[in-house]
């Protein structure tokens, strides 16, 4: 891509050898690889993210460097390394699984992308009044029910699980403050809301401060239905303790990761994904929830589509056993 190449200018610098005027001219150092990183809004905490993995690359790995720059994240980086006009960046597991399968928005037309890793976990969680009699997700049939912010992940992926499990909500519509207050004045029976890692996010505990909730389970039968008919997601057992009185509970659930373009060569996404996987830090610092859960393991548990090629030559020197689903097709 010419026109994302450093080109280093200057005069070479000419000496006099020896008195028969012999003139050398000293050697011009190689250009570094130069990579840009799609992120997403700069006041989403997910910026501030990629702002740490562009100067760990920048820190770490010798003769390349990287520049972030702000983009409308999944869809928008996706099309970006589809035109060329970036190199790696912000990634939902969903989406990247459709991009790289050729379905939803890519229909008939796979872009060439590869998974680095996973960074974040986003459990998809149904949040329902505790008075409102509903204990399953059968019981949402008919019920007045947000499936999430208009135009979000949550929102697509709702309604296609649903949709797969049989359900049909009597959907409602609002942004989160709007759902929050619909829920409290029982105007909705709940939501489906990301959660923050293993925990409820602060929109659900304030609604659980006066109003008691539950969290709805899949049945094994739901979730064998899942795994068997949507690739795009990961379906999760979420530990006792999301919220005080939670108990544990399985649903559906997607990643935030990084991918690159396939046309990123093999040694240079090997030695970005070394840099990030051993790295302590600068991840941590950028994002705390790094700290929760080992990276890899995020990759393994919630990665859907195949990992670059750099990538698997590093999880398997690493000595960790890649899930079939996530290993590239031969040839």
């Amino acid at each position: 891509m010419p026109w994302k190449t450093l080109l280093l200018a200057g005069a070479l610098s000419i000496g006099a050898l020896s008195a028969g005027a012999l003139s050398a001219g000293l050697a011009r150092p190689a250009a570094a690889e130069q990579l840009l990183i799609g992120s997403t809004s700069a006041s989403s905490s997910h910026y501030g993210y990629f702002v740490a993995v562009g100067k760990l690359v920048n820190d770490e790995v010798p003769g390349v460097e990287a520049t972030v720059v702000e983009t409308g994240a999944t869809l928008d980086n996706i099309r970006r390394i589809e035109r060329g006009q970036i190199d790696l960046g912000l990634v939902t597991t969903n989406v990247g699984q459709h991009a790289a399968a050729g379905t939803n928005d890519f229909e008939g037309r796979p872009v060439g992308l590869g998974l680095l890793w996973v960074y974040s976990p986003a459990p998809q969680n149904v949040i329902v009044r505790a008075d409102s009699g509903i204990t399953e997700l059968a019981g949402l049939e008919g019920a007045r029910l947000n499936p999430g912010i208009r135009g979000s992940a949550t929102e697509a992926t709702a309604e296609a699980v649903l949709a797969v499990l049989g359900i049909a909500p009597d959907y409602v519509r609002g942004s989160t403050t709007d759902v929050v207050d619909m829920i409290k004045d029982d105007r909705a029976v709940g939501y489906v809301k990301s959660g923050a890692g293993a925990r409820l996010d602060s929109s659900t505990l304030d609604i659980a401060t006066f109003t008691p909730v539950r969290v709805l389970s899949l049945s094994d039968e739901q979730r064998a239905r899942l795994e068997a008919e949507m690739p795009d997601i990961s379906v999760v057992e979420i530990p006792a303790g999301a919220a005080e009185g939670v108990p544990a509970y399985t649903t559906w659930s997607f990643g935030v990761g990084v991918a690159a373009s396939l046309e990123l060569s093999e040694e240079t996404a090997y030695r970005i994904v070394k840099a990030a996987m051993e790295d302590e830090t600068v991840q941590a610092a950028a994002m705390a929830s790094v700290r929760e859960t080992p990276l890899p393991e995020l990759t393994m548990q919630y990665g859907t589509f195949p990992l670059h090629p750099g990538a698997v030559r590093y999880f398997r020197e690493a000595g960790i056993e890649i899930p079939e689903r996530l290993l590239p097709a031969e040839g």
